[in-house]
């Protein structure tokens, strides 16, 4: 099974869009419409989930969204577990976790629109193609704060994959806490984002449920 049919199969497996595949995600020819169901199945069944099951789902769902590991996924959520528990004022722990996980440098990428996807975004900032504060930073996971600014390096704009990218940019709807210039293909985080803007399609405490077991 080559890797994008596998990426399809996870969003029929959670019955959830992912946005894993970029374009294709938006448009008809998405399996999950032309087959709402789970691989291997005819059509949807309806069953009776028990809560782990429940909380694994969405568990699932947030990890892929955000297309990491479990490793790295699991080590995001415990930072926050402890995080709210030494915090005497008490933090969000769903907005503390929506932060780190937006604010990852291939996400940032993705979200500016220099990347079709998260997976895509990945791959670009590890060959190189990015620039934080005029600085090369070629680690996915690097995170970002307010005021950062991300921009295409110089020597990569000649390139297919950024040829036409100004164009598109100016069509993509950026997210109200980043801003984007398309013509210098460069962006700048200029706040964090809330929790309510992001509108991930899980319910969160669910995620925190799982790991507390």
């Amino acid at each position: 099974m080559s890797k994008k049919q596998a990426k399809c199969k996870i969003c029929r497996r959670l019955g959830t869009k992912l946005f894993l595949k970029g374009e294709k995600c938006f448009s008809p020819k998405c399996p999950l419409v032309r087959r709402p169901y789970p691989p291997g199945q005819r059509k949807k069944r309806k069953t009776t989930m028990s809560e782990y099951n429940k909380e694994l789902r969405e568990k699932q769902k947030l990890r892929n969204w955000y297309n990491l590991k479990e490793a790295q996924f699991k080590r995001y959520v415990k930072e926050v577990l402890k995080k709210r528990a030494s915090s005497k004022k008490g933090q969000d722990a769903p907005t503390l976790l929506i932060q780190k996980l937006e604010m990852r440098f291939d996400n940032i990428v993705f979200r500016m629109g220099f990347a079709k996807s998260r997976a895509e975004a990945r791959q670009l900032i590890s060959h190189g193609h990015f620039l934080i504060n005029q600085k090369r930073v070629n680690i996915p996971s690097y995170q970002l704060k307010k005021g950062d600014k991300v921009s295409v390096a110089e020597a990569s704009r000649k390139k297919k994959i950024f040829r036409d990218l100004a164009v598109a940019l100016k069509k993509k709807q950026i997210p109200s806490w980043l801003s984007v210039d398309p013509q210098k293909l460069e962006g700048v985080v200029k706040a964090l984002p809330t929790l309510e803007e992001v509108a991930p399609p899980v319910e969160i405490s669910m995620v925190f449920e799982f790991y507390s077991r």
